[in-house]
């Protein structure tokens, strides 16, 4: 508690001294002045901190919120995702260093991060800087390169692409690339899977280096890549439904069956209640670690209560429970933090955004999408939510890098150039789909299903959303003071009142 109303005064006290925005009312404005007074902008992409403002604020929803600590960073987040757009002669892409690495392909680009960009990135009002994105891994990341750029490490592309349909619908756009992303899903079995039908994959291959179960030699069947090949096949099993194509459909809704009955049968530690790593020689791991939640950022679990159990874990300070995040491998494992001098890659305990966010989708899609829950509930998901928003500060300024200690919040590798503005997670798309909790679907019903902790927020406002080819404002006013509009939850598409509640609860509305 002494912590959050620290943070929460520094960030009033930074925004009360910028001096920048004109208009009292312009959050956008002085959030962004603020940001790019403390930038040097060694690196200029696309959109230069002076262009910022302007593209921010075409671009994203626009959100107002009694919590500064989520609010700033909402901010902060995506002035930094907004630094990593580069155009390139095939199009747009994003980044995940500001600085260039020795292992990114041409104009700097990673596949490690792709799906958490795309994931982020739906929420865009301008859509074809995904669809660029996304073609340029299909067509053009390997094209003149001595080695696998696009497999160089897992992805959920084919997932991310189906959830940024639902977002920005264009059944022409997936007709285009399904030939593709069919090709590519078909290239990972033929280079990752075993005759027993799961995938295998390298830690590092995951972006999950010098891990407690993993290797950088061994072929470990991994929830992490079997996770994303479900996900994958799931997608392509809609995407093919939409584009007509039932034989392509049923294929892969065939896959998906099987992938997720073997993780269920092969993954599942029945003793210690979690999904684990397998090794070659067929035992599983010893330790449980955070990629062991990633089976629900897919909803693939069952809903039982003794898969629920996993999620004990979170709230265990012998688990994964740590002063700064959510670690990734439980405390109490006897190499926990021992792989390295602490300022290498190692996943064998640090907190790391990229893990972090996926916990927390997994975290929200259990308490959204299942009936057991175990000890989860929208409290826990918002204490694990501010408190990984609270970790992206440095020296007292809004800061996201690498990976940082569990108990300090030390950003390992947070003097290196190439660590600042690290996109390698997502933040806001955890606002926007999950605690404020817009469920993009594939007709034209808007469903929100908030993950506000009752009593948290008495107010907020989301606008500026671009969803199905619509604007959208969300807003909350429980006593109807701060707004003036009414008491009460409101939504409204291209400004006309569709639903208003007494409530702040999940709602369905028919956008017609």
């Amino acid at each position: 508690m002494v912590r959050r109303l620290i943070i929460t005064t520094l960030l009033l006290t930074n925004l009360a001294f910028t001096g920048f925005a004109q208009d009292k009312n312009d959050k956008l404005g002085k959030y962004v002045s603020y940001f790019n007074s403390i930038d040097t902008e060694a690196v200029k992409n696309y959109i230069p901190n002076g262009k910022a403002y302007q593209w921010l604020s075409e671009n994203i929803p626009l959100l107002e919120c009694p919590d500064p600590v989520i609010e700033q960073n909402y901010y902060y987040r995506w002035w930094t995702f907004r630094k990593h757009l580069v155009k390139t002669p095939h199009g747009f892409i994003f980044t995940e260093f500001i600085e260039p690495v020795k292992h990114a392909g041409k104009f700097n680009a990673i596949s490690c991060a792709l799906g958490h960009h795309l994931y982020e990135g739906r929420w865009l009002k301008n859509n074809s800087y995904i669809q660029d994105y996304v073609k340029f891994w299909l067509y053009n990341a390997d094209v003149g390169e001595t080695k696998p750029r696009f497999h160089q490490f897992s992805s959920w592309i084919d997932d991310a692409v189906y959830q940024n349909h639902l977002v920005k619908p264009d059944q022409a756009f997936l007709k285009e690339i399904l030939p593709a992303l069919d090709a590519d899903y078909e290239k990972w079995e033929r280079e990752r899977q075993l005759k027993s039908g799961l995938f295998w994959q390298h830690d590092v291959k995951d972006g999950m280096e010098e891990s407690v179960s993993g290797s950088r030699k061994d072929e470990n069947r991994r929830p992490t890549i079997n996770s994303y090949m479900y996900a994958n096949a799931n997608a392509l099993n809609k995407i093919a439904g939409l584009s007509n194509n039932e034989v392509l459909s049923d294929k892969y809704r065939v896959k998906a069956l099987s992938i997720r009955k073997l993780v269920l049968d092969s993954l599942w530690d029945t003793s210690a209640f979690f999904f684990k790593t397998k090794h070659p020689k067929g035992d599983l791991s010893h330790a449980r670690e955070a990629i062991g939640f990633i089976p629900w950022d897919f909803n693939l679990p069952v809903d039982k209560r003794e898969y629920a159990k996993a999620w004990d874990q979170l709230l265990d300070t012998g688990g994964f429970n740590a002063p700064w995040g959510l670690t990734t491998a439980e405390r109490r494992e006897p190499t926990f933090r021992t792989r390295g001098s602490g300022h290498g890659c190692e996943w064998d305990g640090a907190l790391w955004p990229f893990a972090t966010s996926q916990t927390l989708k997994a975290l929200a899609n259990l308490l959204t999408n299942y009936k057991n829950h175990g000890k989860m509930n929208a409290g826990v998901f918002y204490k694990e939510l501010h408190k990984y928003a609270s970790s992206h500060t440095k020296n007292g300024k809004p800061y996201i890098g690498e990976y940082q200690d569990e108990k300090t919040g030390e950003w390992l590798k947070g003097d290196h150039p190439r660590s600042s503005f690290y996109n390698h997670s997502t933040f806001n798309d955890l606002i926007i789909n999950d605690l404020i909790g817009i469920k993009p679907r594939i007709d034209n019903i808007l469903e929100i299903n908030p993950l506000i902790p009752k009593g948290e927020w008495d107010w907020f406002k989301l606008s500026n959303v671009s969803y199905h080819g619509k604007t959208i404002i969300i807003v909350w006013d429980k006593t109807g003071k701060k707004y003036n509009q009414g008491k009460g939850f409101q939504v409204s598409v291209n400004g006309k009142q569709v639903y208003k509640g007494k409530m702040l609860k999940a709602i369905t509305v028919d956008m017609k």
